[in-house]
């Protein structure tokens, strides 16, 4: 190619990598958003299991085993959480309350045979 051909290819190409990043910006927030969503559900379903352990042990302790579990969750976990003796179930934080409700996580704990 010849010095002006290169020029006007050069002049063509200006602006070309500004619409590239707005085009790839939303698809790259949605990617991240849809991460952290699932990192969020993973640690609702490890936090439903830490709270199930220590409503078992409140149970066996004597306690009260609903105010175990609640207080084995972090605060945005707490306000979200049913806690029932015989299950509980924990909704991670989402931006979209349908996809919170699709990936809640619920855990069981077994505190053994009841006492004759």
């Amino acid at each position: 190619m010849t010095a002006p051909a290169l020029g006007a290819v050069a002049r063509e190409e200006r602006g070309q990598a500004a619409v590239e990043l707005v085009v790839l910006a939303p698809l790259l927030v949605v990617v991240a958003l849809a991460v952290a969503q699932l990192l969020a559900a993973g640690a609702a379903s490890a936090l439903a299991g830490h709270a199930a352990e220590a409503g078992a042990v409140a149970l066996l302790q004597g306690g009260d085993p609903v105010a175990a579990a609640r207080s084995a969750l972090p605060g945005w976990s707490r306000r979200r959480v049913v806690v029932q003796v015989h299950g509980r179930r924990v909704r991670p934080p989402s931006p979209v309350a349908a996809l919170g409700r699709l990936l809640e996580a619920g855990r069981d704990a077994d505190a053994g045979p009841a006492d004759p």
